[in-house]
């Protein structure tokens, strides 16, 4: 059986674009995971993705998660609630100054507390900001990101509201998988 998934692509091509959302309170950090750790960004891809069928890195082999976080101009920012990992953004470089806001979202205790407004406009800046970081990339000139039907009810005003614009929307039949997760009982 297949199910219909409609994927939109929405971009910044100019940091003046990022509308920042309201702080989310004192006790939500978000630092960035300077040391690449498989077993983390599986942990976090896992536990925000579960319930919303992110299923294509389950997969992959710990070198190759190695390769993908090892990668010259990717970052993963976490948002932490009193010290607890709420949600995750990873950030890759691509050519010509294009920057990737590859995977973000919150794990589902976290959904509809202000936190994903926070963390995504804490992401985008520091998308605009990765080159400062990453001696030798390309200054950033677009961020870019992909949300579909499949992703949480606010995904995509949450990306509005922070300033992208919606550049190209491509329907697709995928076949339906079950999702890897949560388990019964956890909030959702």
């Amino acid at each position: 059986m297949s199910i219909t998934v409609t994927t939109w692509s929405l971009e910044q091509t100019s940091s003046a674009d990022l509308r920042s959302a309201a702080p989310a309170g004192p006790d939500i950090t978000v630092v960035r995971s300077q040391t690449p750790s498989p077993e983390f960004s599986r942990f976090l891809y896992a536990s925000v993705g579960g319930d919303v069928t992110w299923t294509d890195r389950l997969g992959m082999t710990y070198a190759e998660w190695e390769a993908v976080l090892g990668r010259p101009g990717t970052e993963t920012w976490v948002a932490y609630e009193k010290g607890t990992p709420a949600g995750y953004a990873e950030l890759q470089a691509q050519d010509d100054g294009t920057v990737e806001i590859v995977y973000f979202g919150l794990i589902a205790a976290f959904r509809g507390r202000r936190i994903g407004g926070h963390l995504l406009t804490y992401a985008t800046a520091r998308a605009w900001d990765l080159a400062d970081r990453w001696p030798g990339l390309a200054p950033t000139k677009r961020v870019w990101v992909h949300t579909c039907s499949k992703d949480g009810p606010h995904a995509m005003d949450n990306y509005l509201r922070r300033g992208f614009t919606l550049f190209d929307t491509a329907v697709t039949e995928e076949p339906e998988t079950p999702t890897p997760g949560p388990w019964p009982g956890a909030h959702g």
